[in-house]
């Protein structure tokens, strides 16, 4: 793994010098330049500062290629000069893609930023000293954003306590450990089988799991690494076949997006080491497959490595990571105690520049047999996914007319064959306001509607849409059987979103796009590369070509059924013969 990451690292020097601005009266001058933007950035991912670490772990290692390369050492110092110009007096920095004068995205800097001055540092050749120097001035000038500054989402608190660790590790500000005290304090957004707030396995339970790892060392707090563990224990069952991380109900916006382990690499590597896991050291093999570079600067595994040498061997032992499993996560876990308790924290449901996530902890099941995998799913759009060797079929999901857009299921329980799902969605009318509680405005000349106490007014007339779902295993694939009785004449689309790699063959097709059609019956067969799954139960109810506030996912191919209730649906889904 250490020569992989070595050779990619030497890639990743050569891809960045060439966007690197020296014009010197260019305002982005010694920057290097997102391709996506044109614009040099100050952020951890596509900024400067990524290819500062690329740059840096080459230069103090014997085994690049540009190890002391004094053009390269002249870039750098470009790099850390460019850097410095563009920190904001109060020491922050604005990533470029949203959040100005970010203490968070502040913090990701710090953390990657602190990791390579040590690195640096630790080389002791004295032409590096410019460079050092830059780097600590910016350093130290975050000390004040990040004592004070607050953060947007739940797994930012755990990246600013991993700045803070470090700015106390390098300036000994007594204050920063007081600080990350003030975060912790508001204790672990965890649940016990290990699923972090945000449910977001393809990028932020990564980020939690390495910011601690890296508080816990630099706080000396180690307690905080059993979180960390829990969640890498839970990704084992969290990984399709291929090493593609499941999404498919994340809270942010890795949902639905292709992702892999390489962000977990760290983590798993280092827990894997410090705790003599096998498991861990399995699932950090898998996770360094698909490293294709070191990472981006917050979370640099070269750079890691070079600190700690002890990385740089391969672990004593792995195990044999599991291709048959049957798991309900979070499905002990008291959600609903939890949720009732919301009306005492007095934030009245509102929250700002964020969300509240009461997703958190809804259960998921995950299923494995060799080359099939399957997510079956809560509190989002989708209910049902299934991977089939090469073929995907990336959600499956239920919208109807009467809360126009998706059904979401609240409800999963295990039957003896496979799982039910239920998801209830109410919807009311609103009467008149008494008298005695309207507002003075009401009676002015100008009333208003904002200005009215909707909360006051009496529910009328609601009505309750319940659909039922059952999933069951067969010898052949799976059946969906999806039922809702009432209220009647409520027109609903059953949406199959299928990877946009593969092929859709037969079937009664309507074209509605070049993207998705109308499946009215017929067998319907989705291939790719020798794989496929073939579905019956196409059906056309009503002529709707797209349903209200339920737009079709991007980079798919989606096959639409159009019910309406009441219906009782079975639909076929059989598996080509594994390979």
């Amino acid at each position: 793994m250490y020569k992989q990451l070595v050779n990619s690292n030497d890639r990743a020097v050569e891809q960045g010098l060439p966007r690197q601005m020296l014009e010197p009266d260019s305002p982005y001058y010694g920057g290097t330049i997102d391709p996506h933007t044109g614009i040099a950035w100050v952020n951890h991912t596509t900024g400067t500062p990524t290819d500062m670490c690329y740059w840096g772990a080459a230069l103090v290692n014997p085994d690049s290629r540009y190890y002391r390369n004094e053009e390269l050492l002249d870039r750098l110092k470009l790099a850390s000069a460019f850097v410095l110009r563009f920190q904001h007096e109060d020491g922050s920095i604005s990533p470029g893609w949203t959040n100005y004068h970010s203490p968070p995205d502040t913090a990701f800097v710090v953390v990657g930023y602190a990791q390579l001055y040590q690195l640096l540092a630790k080389e002791a050749w004295p032409p590096l000293q410019p460079v050092l120097d830059d780097m600590r001035l910016f350093l130290e000038r975050t000390i004040p954003v990040m004592l004070t500054g607050g953060v947007h989402t739940p797994n930012h608190r755990w990246v600013m306590c991993a700045a803070l660790g470090f700015l106390h590790e390098l300036f000994g500000v007594e204050e920063a450990k007081q600080r990350a005290a003030q975060w912790l304090a508001e204790g672990m957004d965890i649940t016990p089988d290990g699923e972090w707030t945000e449910r977001s396995n393809g990028i932020y339970s990564a980020v939690s799991d390495i910011m601690l790892i890296h508080a816990a060392r630099l706080l000396d707090q180690p307690q905080l690494l059993e979180p960390v563990r829990r969640n890498l224990h839970m990704m084992v069952y969290l990984v399709h076949p291929s090493g593609e991380v499941v999404t498919d109900y994340s809270g942010r916006q890795d949902l639905g997006v292709m992702h892999d382990l390489s962000p977990y690499y760290l983590p798993y590597a280092i827990l894997a080491r410090a705790d003599k896991d096998a498991t861990l050291a399995a699932m950090a093999e898998w996770a360094g497959r698909s490293l294709a570079d070191p990472g981006v600067c917050s979370v640099n595994a070269l750079v890691r490595m070079l600190l700690e040498p002890e990385l740089q061997q391969p672990p004593e032992s792995t195990a044999e990571l599991p291709v048959q499993y049957e798991q309900i996560l979070n499905g002990d876990f008291l959600r609903g105690r939890y949720l009732e308790g919301m009306e005492k924290a007095g934030h009245h449901g509102q929250i700002f520049h964020s969300r509240l996530h009461t997703d958190f902890g809804a259960p998921v099941a995950r299923l494995r047999d060799g080359a099939t995998s399957v997510t079956l799913i809560t509190e989002t759009p989708s209910f049902f996914a299934l991977r089939h060797g090469a073929v995907r079929l990336l959600s499956v999901q239920l919208n109807t007319s009467f809360y126009p857009g998706f059904v979401p299921m609240q409800e999963l329980t295990r039957l003896p064959e496979g799982y039910s799902l239920k998801g209830v969605q109410k919807k009311g009318y609103y009467g008149p306001v008494a008298a005695e509680q309207l507002p003075p405005s009401a009676a002015a000349d100008v009333s208003p509607w904002y200005l009215l106490p909707h909360h006051k007014r009496p529910l009328t007339h609601e009505q309750t849409l319940c659909v039922e779902t059952e999933v069951h295993r067969t010898a052949e694939g799976w059946t969906i059987r999806l039922r809702c009785a009432e209220p009647a004449q409520v027109m609903a689309q059953l949406s199959f979103n299928f990877g946009w790699e593969g092929n859709l063959t037969s079937g009664e097709l309507q074209t509605v796009h070049e993207d998705y059609c109308l499946w009215s019956g017929g067998t319907l067969r989705y291939s790719y590369a020798g794989d496929w799954i073939e579905l019956t139960g196409g059906e056309q109810a009503h002529r709707s070509r797209s349903a209200r506030e339920a737009s079709q996912q991007n980079s798919c191919k989606s096959v639409l059924v159009n019910l309406v209730t009441p219906f009782d649906k079975t639909f076929t889904l059989t598996l080509s013969p594994s390979s």
